[in-house]
């Protein structure tokens, strides 16, 4: 079992999760993250870390988020590792609550 970026982390990008990842699992794209499932170790320390609860096991991912499971291991392919924090997106703030926006993920 891997863990799995869901939608809420479309426009904000908060990286805490990716200061507490032992095996530098995260990518990056310039308005979201995915996890490597090749490289993810299960061991849970991103999905408390996360602020807008965007991080799910993969068996828990909620069914109107299932796609994420594939766009995680899809993506995770070409975008490059991040492995420090950074500053959230200017108005990560203002697109934390939002829902409906995998149309706004850039690729």
């Amino acid at each position: 079992m891997t863990y799995v970026v869901t939608e809420s982390c479309i426009k904000c990008k908060y990286t805490d999760c990716v200061d507490v990842c032992p095996v530098d699992c995260f990518r990056e794209g310039s308005n979201f993250l995915v996890i490597d499932p090749d490289e993810c170790i299960d061991c849970t320390l991103c999905v408390a870390e996360c602020p807008v609860e965007a991080i799910y096991a993969e068996d828990d991912v909620p069914e109107n988020q299932r796609q994420f499971i594939a766009l995680n291991a899809e993506l995770s392919k070409t975008w490059d590792p991040i492995i420090e924090k950074k500053d959230a997106l200017s108005d990560a703030d203002e697109w934390a609550s939002v829902t409906d926006k995998l149309d706004k993920l850039e690729r």
